[in-house]
């Protein structure tokens, strides 16, 4: 698949949905204090490294950049 077609699909795709990224990204946040909810899970890599906070918050900025340009 050309890249160009990839892009121009997403684009298409998240014009129509405009808040789905800040959505996606506060459920991964959201998802982050859960797990750091449970002991159990705690030594997991995830959970110590705060993986799913820092790309919740990365994709819900780029969501919330994105929404006047796909207007």
């Amino acid at each position: 698949m050309d890249i160009n077609k990839l892009i121009d699909q997403m684009s298409e795709y998240l014009s129509a949905r405009r808040g789905l990224l800040p959505i996606v990204g506060i459920a991964l946040i959201l998802l982050n204090f859960i797990l750091q909810l449970f002991p159990i899970i705690d030594g997991l890599w995830l959970v110590r490294s705060n993986l799913f906070l820092h790309l919740g918050l990365i994709v819900a900025l780029i969501g919330l950049l994105l929404i006047k340009p796909l207007q």
